[in-house]
C-alpha cells in the first residue's frame, strides 16, 4: 500500500523534469541563434545586417512582454491566495541596484533615439524601434521582478518554464550585444593608442558602423554618439543582473519550500566606520586613477608608459590590501565553531557558481599576461610592473571566493532570539524577594519557574519557589553562593559575547571594505580603463587579433565579476 501511494509522487515528477529539460534546450537554441546572428553582423557576413539582428532581438522582447502582461494579469485576480516565497531570492537590495541600472539604461535609450532622429536619413527604422521596444520592457521587468521575484510558482508550471526561461536568454541576448557593441568602441580607440607606445608593426582594419550620411545637429550628434559608451556599462550589469534573478524564478517553479521565518538582515553603518573609510580612500582614488589614465593614455609614448606605470602600481597596492583583509576574515572564520547552511537554496548556489565561472575570465587574462612576460624578448620598463598585478589579480580573486561562499555558507547567529530576560534575585536579610530585570541572559533556560511567579538564575542556581505563601529564603548561606554562581557565570557570558562582537565587528568592516574596493576595480575596465588592451606586449606575443579575441571574450566576465562580487559582499556585511 505504501508504494502505492508513493507511485504517483514519484511518476508525477517526470512531466515537470522532462518540461525543465524541454524549456532550457528551448533556450539554448533561443541563444545560440541569437549569439550566431550577432557574430555574423560583427564580421560582416554577406546578407546581415544590423536590422536583422535587431529585429530577432524586438521579437524575443515583445514575447517577453506579453508572457510578463499574462503573468502580472493571472496574479492579480488570485492576489486573495496565499502563495509560496522563496526568502532568499530578490533582496531589497538586489532590486534596488536593479532599478538604478535600469534608470541609467532608459536614459541610454533616450540618446539611442536621439542618435535616430539626428541620422534617420541614413538608418533603418529597426534602429528607432528597438530602444523604444528596449525602454519599455526594461520598465516591465523591472516592475515585474520588484513584485514576483521571490514567487515560487506552483501552477501552470510549464507554460512558466518556457517563459521564465525565454525572458533568461532574452536578457543574455541583450547583454551580448551591448558586450559587443562597448568592445567594438574600445577597440576602435585601440590602435591609435598602440601607435603611440611604438607598436607600428600591429595591422588591423578598424571596424566602423558610423552611418554613411550627415548629422541634422552636430552638437547633439557627439553628445548623444559618445554618451552612449559611457552609459553602456550599466545597461550591461543591468541585464546580467536581471538574467540571474529570473534564473533564480526558474529553479524555484514547482519547488517545495520550507515554511520558516527569516530573519531579517538591515543594512547598518554603525560599526563599519573603518572598513568605509579605507573604501571611501581607495573608491576616490581609483577614480582619479581612471580620469588621469583617459588623459594621458594616447596622448604620446611617455604619457602612455606613464599612465600604464601609475594604473599597475595602484592596482597591486590596493590588491594587496584586500589579500590581506580576506585572509583576515579567513583566520576569524577558523577560530569560530559555527556550522554551515547546507540546505538547499538556488539563490546561493547560483551566487557561488557565478563567483568562481566568472573569476576565470580575470584568471584566463592574468594567465596570459604573465606568459607574454616570461616569453617576450623585449620588455619596456612599465610592463614588468604587470608580473605582480596578474600574480595578485589570481591570488585575491581565490581568497576572496573562499571568504564569500564560506560567508554565505554560514549559519547567521542567532543571538537576538536566544536572548531572554535575566531576574536577579536580590536578598535583603530578613526580608522578602526583590525581582529587578537588569541584565540578559544567553541561554535557552525558562524565565521563571514553573509557577511563573519566582525566577530561575543559570545552571548550578537554585530555582526558588514561595515557601508557605511567606516568599522567605530558608538558607542565607544557600542565597550568597547562589548569587556568587550568578555573578561568576554572568561575567563568563558577558566576556565571551563581548570577543564575538569584536570578531563580528571586524569582518563587518572586512566586508565594507571588499565591497567598496570591488566597486573601485568595476571601474576601470567598465569605462575603458584596460590595459590589457594597451600594454602591448600580448598582443606581440599571441598576435594582435588573437589576443583581442581572447579580451573581448574575457573582459566581460570580469567585470561582472566585479559587480556580482560587490553585490555579495554587501549581503555578507548584512548578515555577519
Amino acid at each position: 500500500m505504501e508504494q502505492a501511494a508513493g507511485c504517483p509522487a514519484v511518476g508525477g515528477s517526470y512531466p515537470q523534469k522532462n518540461a525543465e529539460i524541454l524549456s532550457s534546450q528551448y533556450g539554448i537554441n533561443l541563444f545560440l541563434a541569437g549569439l550566431l546572428l550577432t557574430f555574423a553582423w560583427a564580421v560582416h557576413a554577406v546578407g546581415i545586417s544590423k536590422s536583422h539582428l535587431l529585429s530577432y532581438l524586438i521579437t524575443l522582447m515583445l514575447i517577453q512582454l506579453l508572457w510578463m502582461l499574462w503573468y502580472l494579469c493571472r496574479s492579480c485576480t488570485q492576489r486573495r491566495l496565499i502563495r509560496d516565497k522563496d526568502t532568499h531570492a530578490g533582496a531589497r537590495w538586489l532590486k534596488c541596484g536593479i532599478t538604478l541600472f535600469a534608470v541609467i539604461t532608459l536614459i541610454l535609450d533616450s540618446f539611442k533615439i536621439g542618435y535616430y532622429v539626428d541620422f534617420s536619413n541614413c538608418l533603418s527604422p529597426t534602429e528607432g524601434i528597438f530602444p523604444v521596444t528596449h525602454a519599455v520592457h526594461t520598465i516591465l521587468q523591472v516592475y515585474f521582478l520588484w513584485c514576483h521575484a521571490k514567487d515560487v510558482i506552483q501552477s501552470f508550471k510549464t507554460l512558466e518554464r518556457f517563459g521564465v526561461i525565454h525572458s533568461v536568454f532574452t536578457n543574455l541576448l541583450l547583454w551580448t550585444n551591448g558586450v559587443l557593441t562597448e568592445s567594438k568602441h574600445q577597440l576602435n580607440e585601440h590602435k591609435e593608442r598602440l601607435i603611440t607606445l611604438g607598436f607600428g608593426n600591429i595591422t588591423i582594419v578598424l571596424d566602423d558602423h558610423a552611418p554613411q550620411c550627415n548629422c541634422t545637429t552636430t552638437t547633439l550628434c557627439s553628445i548623444f554618439s559618445q554618451g552612449i559608451y559611457y552609459l553602456y556599462p550599466f545597461n550591461i550589469e543591468y541585464h546580467i543582473l536581471a538574467s540571474t534573478m529570473l534564473y533564480v524564478l526558474w529553479k524555484n517553479i514547482g519547488r517545495k519550500v520550507e515554511h520558516h521565518q527569516q530573519n531579517k538582515t538591515p543594512f547598518k553603518f554603525h560599526g563599519i566606520t573603518v572598513g568605509m573609510i579605507f573604501g571611501l580612500i581607495v573608491l576616490t582614488s581609483t577614480i582619479a586613477i581612471v580620469v588621469v589614465y583617459l588623459i594621458q593614455i594616447g596622448g604620446s609614448k611617455i604619457k602612455s608608459e606613464l599612465a600604464l606605470t601609475m594604473f599597475y602600481l595602484h592596482a597591486i597596492f590596493v590588491l594587496a590590501l584586500m589579500c590581506t583583509a580576506g585572509i583576515v576574515a579567513l583566520l576569524i572564520y577558523r577560530l569560530e565553531d559555527r556550522s554551515l547552511d547546507n540546505s538547499k537554496n538556488p539563490a546561493r548556489k547560483l551566487d557561488a557558481e557565478l563567483l568562481v565561472g566568472t573569476a576565470a575570465g580575470s584568471w584566463l587574462l592574468s594567465w596570459g599576461s604573465i606568459l607574454a612576460i616570461i616569453c617576450a624578448q623585449g620588455h619596456p620598463k612599465y610592463t614588468w610592473y604587470n608580473l605582480p598585478y596578474s600574480v595578485l589579480v589570481i591570488i585575491e580573486k581565490y581568497i576572496q571566493n573562499l571568504f564569500i561562499i564560506e560567508s554565505i555558507h554560514r549559519e547567521q547567529e542567532k543571538v537576538n532570539d536566544d536572548i531572554k530576560t535575566l531576574r536577579i534575585v536580590t536578598v535583603s536579610r530578613g526580608s522578602t524577594l526583590s525581582l529587578t530585570p537588569l541584565y540578559k541572559e544567553i541561554y535557552n533556560g525558562r524565565a521563571a519557574c514553573d509557577s511563573g511567579d519566582v525566577p530561575c538564575l543559570f545552571k548550578g542556581s537554585i530555582c526558588r519557589g514561595e515557601n508557605d505563601g511567606a516568599g522567605v529564603v530558608k538558607e542565607e548561606t544557600s542565597q550568597d553562593n547562589s548569587l556568587v554562581m550568578h555573578s561568576a557565570s554572568d561575567f563568563s557570558v558577558y566576556s565571551s559575547n563581548s570577543v564575538t562582537n569584536n570578531k563580528r565587528r571586524i569582518l563587518k568592516n572586512i566586508a565594507a571594505f571588499l565591497f567598496l574596493c570591488n566597486l573601485s576595480l568595476w571601474i576601470p575596465p567598465a569605462f575603458g580603463c584596460r590595459p590589457e588592451y594597451d600594454n602591448g606586449l600580448e598582443e606581440i606575443v599571441f598576435g594582435f587579433e588573437p589576443w583581442i579575441i581572447v579580451v573581448n571574450l574575457a573582459m566581460p566576465f570580469s567585470i561582472f565579476y566585479r559587480m556580482h562580487s560587490a553585490a555579495s559582499l554587501f549581503e555578507v556585511n548584512c548578515k555577519t
